[in-house]
């Protein structure tokens, strides 16, 4: 790839090697040339900015998990050489909880899936959009989303989180491709979020495997239809945005999409978070799918339930 280091022979191929240099061969160092000076981090819960504060992000989060292991499950990608590459970057990790932003140590096994969209250019990362499944965690550690975003509140942390006022407009302008799987994709995510839910088995296979916040792992046409509608119906008036889209057809792999979404507007109904608030509610949610010979075949769909806690709570009250 001209402008990355010869050691990498695709973008695949530097995303996970990179990944595995930094956090499990501790080369945090790594990022003064992975990472640009000014880089923009975009998680749920906010925006970092700048090369340092990657690096502490980075050291605070081995502290809390420092046998943490990240295997990269996919790394779905677009663009070139020229432009730069967006890559979406998929990765189960486990680990053992020592302490630290989710409370005093436990001792306990953790396991959880992160979501990372980044634009690669010339040997380094320039921009980042990340989600990381913080509820699996804290359910783990025998938290729940809501009691969790009360802990943040309560150590005073009020800030808000990620929403379309405090973005920032990043060097990656790119909407993704037109790849015809992406589209594919994406026409069920519209459908699902007119509330036409019976695409779900118009579209997905019987068998479907979904991976779900909260690291729920659950199988079939009523598991999906019980996830979609419980989010949807609890901001039915939302409005929803398809930020980023991608199709992938790579060799040995079934066909691939990965979309980052957004939902913005009022917790005005019954659902995944419980009576109406009518607090307004940004959430930056991304789905990877798969797709085999009976449709979609399996879908990983990731969003941060206690930065959605925290901003229904910061507007209501504790």
């Amino acid at each position: 790839m001209k402008g990355f280091d010869k050691r990498f022979s695709d973008l695949p191929d530097y995303i996970l090697k990179c990944t595995a240099q930094i956090w499990e061969g501790r080369d945090i160092a790594a990022l003064d040339w992975h990472y640009s000076d000014d880089l923009l981090v975009r998680s749920p819960a906010g925006i970092n900015r700048g090369n340092t504060s990657g690096k502490s992000n980075t050291m605070a989060t081995l502290s809390e998990f420092p046998d943490r292991e990240l295997f990269g499950e996919d790394v779905l990608w677009c663009g070139d050489e020229e432009i730069g590459f967006l890559s979406s970057h998929r990765i189960f990790s486990t680990a053992t909880h020592h302490g630290g932003a989710f409370g005093q140590a436990t001792g306990l096994r953790v396991s959880f899936r992160t979501i990372a969209d980044t634009y690669c250019y010339k040997n380094r990362v320039w921009d980042e959009w990340l989600i990381r499944d913080n509820a699996a965690i804290a359910l783990q550690l025998g938290q729940n989303a809501k009691d969790a975003a009360i802990a943040i509140i309560n150590r005073g942390d009020r800030d808000t989180p990620l929403t379309p006022t405090n973005d920032v407009v990043g060097p990656y302008k790119g909407s993704g491709n037109t790849e015809e799987w992406g589209e594919r994709h994406a026409t069920i995510l519209r459908q699902i979020m007119t509330a036409d839910f019976s695409v779900i088995k118009e579209e997905y296979d019987r068998a479907c495997h979904l991976s779900l916040p909260g690291g729920q792992e659950v199988h079939g046409w009523s598991e999906a239809d019980k996830f979609w509608i419980g989010l949807r119906s609890a901001f039915p008036t939302a409005e929803f945005k398809i930020n980023h889209q991608m199709g992938c057809v790579d060799p040995l792999l079934s066909p691939r999409s990965a979309i980052r979404w957004s939902l913005t507007g009022s917790h005005d109904g019954w659902g995944r978070y419980g009576s109406p608030t009518g607090s307004n509610v940004h959430i930056m949610g991304v789905s990877h799918v798969e797709f085999g010979p009976w449709g979609l075949r399996r879908e990983v769909t990731l969003f941060d339930d206690i930065s959605i806690w925290k901003q229904i709570l910061l507007q209501t009250g504790l």
